[in-house]
């Protein structure tokens, strides 16, 4: 299955590995991680593109609790990462 590798903005890309390397993680867990050392990223900011990514297939999402929800990458999600990898990869500079 091929995934548009322009499809994501680079926000979207950064959600999507966030959540790869977390175990089903909130929206906030995820916007903590993003923020380590950096600016501080919005709600507005981060659940719109939460959204979208999920209304997209590349996310999944469900339950916590009433107030909270995790979130997890699909297939869809996965193949996009890996397909841009490649494409990043073989622009390199093998020095």
């Amino acid at each position: 299955m091929s995934v548009p590798l322009f499809e994501l903005t680079s926000f979207q890309r950064d959600v999507l590995y966030v959540t790869m390397g977390l175990r089903r993680p909130s929206g906030q867990e995820i916007k903590d991680e993003l923020e380590g050392d950096t600016a501080e990223i919005t709600h507005g900011r981060l659940y719109p593109n939460l959204d979208t990514l999920v209304e997209k297939g590349y996310l999944e999402k469900g339950r916590i609790d009433r107030r909270s929800n995790y979130y997890g990458i699909s297939q869809k999600g996965t193949e996009a990462l890996s397909e841009r990898r490649r494409w990043e990869d073989a622009y390199r500079d093998p020095d």
